[in-house]
């Protein structure tokens, strides 16, 4: 049966009176383009109030340059305005890790780079706020999330306030928002504060602190003292990954950033319910013709769990996510599958079947009550937990059902592989099944010391991997190949440490290519390391590769292999009086 305009959420006036709506109760704004599928999450805040009886209309994209007919087009809503920069932090999404602007956005039709302004949460609420200024903005999404609280922003290389300050907005809701939005939306209708919502972040002129809070230093403390930023970070980290965690306090302007405490994690039916709305999982027609990246990379995946115990110090999945493994039923995901096969344009090809990380599903604390008094931001480091469940047969279960289905060809792994956790029986299984010729994992470097400041295993791990790896590849008569993810200039990582990296890699026969420059991304332990100088957990002193100098002389080493970058690589060798490395990668 052919779909309906109506079938989507509306994105015009003229919509809206299709469904014979004069006032929508919610309005969207977003900065990505409007595709109707459960991995994007205006899309998903959209459908979770739908779901809960609610007009819900969403502008995505809109023009901020003009006088702000966007903004007015639909007028305005019965209860909120719900402001997302979209998928990703505006900035990391606009610019490379040396700051240059990035030539396409994978988030726009045709992948357009102007579509989006810097920092749409802030532009998006003050436009908003300047056209209705009585009616309450709702931020949400990943950049929200990481800006909840005074955070270090690369691209203007200072410390910026609470994104709650810096916007006018009048809540914030961080991590995943299904659980607070529908709280929030209950309780506008019916006239009742908002002030004790988990997941909900406001400004308040006046706050008495309650026993249990954690009083953050102030964002001008921070200004004037970068250890206090640092140590700001580890009661935010611990707090945002507890089943029951404290509100947090810190003074701006003046005033007080409250962050309450988050939901407990959801519980399977409630995340079923969040990907069995009625999605039309396609882009909004006005969008015909035109090709959206970000779309085209996921349409025939599936996302089979939240949340990641990984708690890498770089990364901010588990930030947004949590650390608790919320997986989705094996129904849910076999009537997605069934969905996905039914689309005409599908050849029988799944590019991906799993999560965060590909191989977390089903996973979690043998028992829940040491969860429940642990605040571990990762259970996989230093060591993996003792009371950690890593059986990965519901995980095979999954995969076996899936390749069952009619239709289905093969479903690839696409996400991550976690090979610390990894048995042998699930490697055999993916790497036979599942691989298109290239399995991803991510050692992220060869130094044990660097390592263990990313909140990664050691590399030993990594090359016991690789092995087995290797030897399923011979008995099974494959020709696959092993693709590791590597970063430099990492705090804590020096050239040398990127050199012995390059002699590493050259004796296990990569030519690296998967690779990248540490980025610093608002509140993670890497970048209040890389920004302060001191590790948020120690209040050690830490190095960091700072200077475009520094930065490009570590990546270099990732292409050792390359004719051009020789004579600069044993030039740098010399320097750091290193001959012996020299020998080694070009002798």
């Amino acid at each position: 049966m052919p779909l309906l305009l109506t079938d989507w959420l509306p994105t015009t006036r003229k919509e809206m009176e299709l469904r014979g709506w004069q006032q929508p109760d919610v309005i969207l704004f977003s900065g990505d383009a409007y595709v109707d599928h459960p991995s994007f999450g205006a899309a998903v805040i959209g459908r979770t109030l739908e779901a809960e009886g609610l007009r819900v209309a969403i502008v995505p994209q809109p023009n901020w340059r003009d006088d702000g007919r966007d903004f007015k087009k639909l007028g305005a809503p019965r209860l909120f305005f719900g402001v997302t920069a979209g998928c990703m932090d505006s900035m990391v999404n606009k610019y490379t890790a040396n700051k240059r602007l990035r030539s396409d956005d994978a988030y726009t039709p045709d992948a357009r780079a102007d579509m989006r302004p810097e920092y749409p949460s802030i532009v998006y609420t003050q436009m908003l706020k300047q056209c209705f200024p009585h009616v309450p903005v709702v931020l949400g999404g990943i950049e929200a999330s990481m800006r909840r609280l005074t955070h270090y922003d690369y691209w203007q290389d200072r410390l910026m306030k609470s994104i709650l300050a810096e916007s006018g907005a009048d809540w914030l809701v961080y991590g995943m928002g299904e659980q607070p939005i529908i709280e929030i939306a209950r309780r506008m209708q019916t006239g009742t504060a908002l002030t004790d919502v988990p997941q909900v972040a406001y400004l308040a002129d006046h706050v008495v602190p309650q026993a249990g809070d954690i009083l953050l230093h102030s964002h001008e403390e921070c200004l004037k003292d970068k250890k206090k930023q640092a140590a700001n970070f580890r009661p935010i980290e611990e707090e945002s990954n507890k089943y029951a965690a404290a509100r947090i306090l810190q003074q701006v302007d003046g005033r007080t950033v409250v962050v309450n405490p988050p939901y407990p994690p959801m519980t399977e039916a409630e995340l079923d319910r969040s990907f069995d709305l009625p999605y039309t999982r396609l882009p909004h027609p006005k969008y015909k013709g035109k090709r959206i990246p970000a779309y085209d990379m996921i349409k025939f995946s599936v996302n089979i769990h939240r949340g990641c115990f990984g708690g890498c110090a770089f990364c901010t999945i588990s930030a947004h996510q949590g650390k608790f493994i919320v997986s989705r039923s094996k129904e849910s995901i076999l009537k997605e599958v069934r969905a996905i096969a039914a689309l005409p344009d599908f050849k029988g090809y799944l590019s991906d079947l799993g999560g965060p990380s590909a191989n977390m599903y089903r996973m979690g604390g043998r028992d829940e009550a040491r969860c429940r008094r642990c605040q571990r931001p990762s259970c996989v480091h230093p060591q993996v937990c003792a009371n950690l469940n890593t059986d990965h047969r519901p995980l095979l279960d999954i995969y076996r059902a899936v390749d069952a289905v009619p239709g289905i060809r093969k479903s690839f792994i696409g996400s991550g592989i976690r090979y610390d956790i990894c048995s042998d029986e699930y490697a055999r299984e993916v790497i036979v099944r599942h691989v298109s010729g290239r399995l991803k994992v991510a050692p992220e470097h060869t130094s044990d010391k660097v390592l263990n400041l990313m909140r990664k295993p050691p590399f030993a791990r990594f090359e016991a991997f690789k092995q087995l790896f290797d030897r399923i590849n011979r008995e099974e008569g494959l020709n696959q190949q092993l693709i590791p993810y590597f970063i430099s200039s990492h705090p804590g990582c020096t050239e040398e440490e990127m050199a012995e990296l390059a002699v590493i890699t050259k004796r296990l026969h990569f030519h690296l290519e998967q690779v990248q420059d540490f980025t610093p991304t608002p509140m993670t332990v890497a970048t209040e390391a890389w920004y302060t100088g001191y590790h948020p957990y120690t209040l050690q002193p830490v190095f960091s590769a700072r200077t475009p100098r520094e930065k490009l002389a570590q990546r270099q080493f990732f292409f050792w292999y390359k004719p051009e970058e020789r004579s600069r690589i044993i030039r740098e060798l010399h320097r750091l009086k290193r001959p012996d490395l020299i020998k080694r990668l070009f002798g």
